[in-house]
């Protein structure tokens, strides 16, 4: 979900339990990737639980461990990661990508993926869901995860 043409998710989500882990570089950027997750969650029925973790490498063991955990309908994952000057950037991109999609293949709860992989600060605030901000990723991760956790719910229910 990107952009121009990204689709305004209509699903009931209560009794869902969700979690947002986020990762702490960049508090601004950071500050309102959280704040637009919170408010769709709530938009769609849900209280989700905040987890902070110390970058965005961190984040699929923790949200590995939170799927796993009893009850845990959809996991919600936030992060920056903007370019510098060397590798790093693709290694932890990379990285994070590849842990988040494992966790949810293995454990089979959605990750909504609200990572931030820019070339500059200012795309990050961009897209960070501040006033302003002509996107919010943050929002657009919570409303994926949760949309996807109604249909597992759903198949799940029908068999």
């Amino acid at each position: 979900m990107s952009g121009a043409g990204s689709p305004q998710v209509e699903v009931d989500a209560r009794g869902l339990n969700a979690v947002i882990v986020a990762a702490s570089w960049h508090q601004v950027v950071m500050d309102g990737l959280i704040a637009g997750a919170q408010r769709e969650c709530e938009r769609l029925g849900v209280t989700p639980r905040l987890v902070r973790v110390p970058g965005c490498f961190e984040l699929p063991v923790v949200a590995q461990a939170e799927a796993r955990a009893a009850g845990t309908d959809a996991v919600i994952c936030l992060g920056v990661i903007i370019r510098g000057g060397t590798p790093h950037f693709e290694f932890v991109a990379t990285a994070t990508t590849d842990g988040l999609t494992r966790v949810a293949l293995d454990t089979g709860v959605p990750v909504g993926f609200g990572i931030l992989t820019t070339d500059n600060e200012q795309q990050a605030l961009d897209r960070a869901g501040l006033p302003g901000s002509p996107e919010d990723k943050g929002a657009e991760a919570a409303a994926a995860a949760l949309a996807t956790a109604v249909v597992l719910r759903a198949g799940r229910g029908a068999q």
